[in-house]
């Protein structure tokens, strides 16, 4: 007789712990989502678009600068982004070392905007990956409890149980979509702002040269 009253309990126990986890991840989930979509809303925003025509005035403008000051005036005063400026100074200002010395200096001043981008990146990629695979953990953990009670014939916990499961796989995959989408969009992003500061850069080395 005592077993038959504390079998219930404890899964009971079980289906609540399932849901308040469930509903936990699913809170998590649903947080992310909101935080990564707003943030490429705002990125998007504070995006700067560089057509052809200036990147090639701005080019020239670099190649054929007749001075440190001019070439420095020249890259303050463009539409560029703060930190792509700050790279270009930093070649400048190494004008005195050697070439080879240079180019390394710029290589790894523009291998350190990249690996900037690619941790901004990281977050993003992991949910995309562990997002399903969460959401799939999210339904087959309530559903012990669930079908346990379906043994007992308590059809209610079973019911909250499939709900719980289903919530939190659909928020789980939803995260992930979400995840993708901005990893994607963002990478093509980080790719043309270090495709536009290696050609800047190269722009300023040739300058140097002379």
């Amino acid at each position: 007789m005592a077993s038959v009253t504390v079998i219930p309990k404890l899964e009971n126990n079980c289906s609540a712990l399932a849901f308040v986890f469930g509903s936990i991840r699913t809170l998590i989930f649903a947080v992310f989502a909101i935080f990564a979509f707003g943030g490429l809303i705002s990125d998007y925003n504070c995006r700067i678009k560089l057509n052809r025509e200036y990147k090639e005035k701005l080019i020239f403008a670099l190649v054929n600068a007749s001075s440190i000051d001019e070439l420095k005036s020249i890259v303050s005063d463009s539409e560029i982004y703060d930190n792509q400026k700050e790279v270009l100074l930093k070649v400048v200002n190494a004008h005195s070392l050697s070439i080879e010395s240079r180019e390394s200096w710029a290589l790894n001043l523009i291998e350190d905007e990249e690996v900037v981008m690619a941790k901004s990146l990281e977050r993003v990629d992991i949910v995309t990956r562990i997002g399903p695979t969460l959401g799939l953990m999210g339904t087959l953990i309530p559903m012990g409890p669930g079908l346990a009670a379906l043994g007992s014939g308590d059809v209610s916990t079973l019911a909250n149980a499939i709900i719980v499961a289903f919530d939190t796989t659909v928020v789980g995959i939803g995260a992930g979509a979400v995840a993708y989408v901005v990893a994607k969009i963002r990478r093509r992003w980080y790719e043309e702002y270090s495709s536009n500061l290696q050609l800047f850069v190269n722009a300023v080395l040739e300058n140097l040269k002379d």
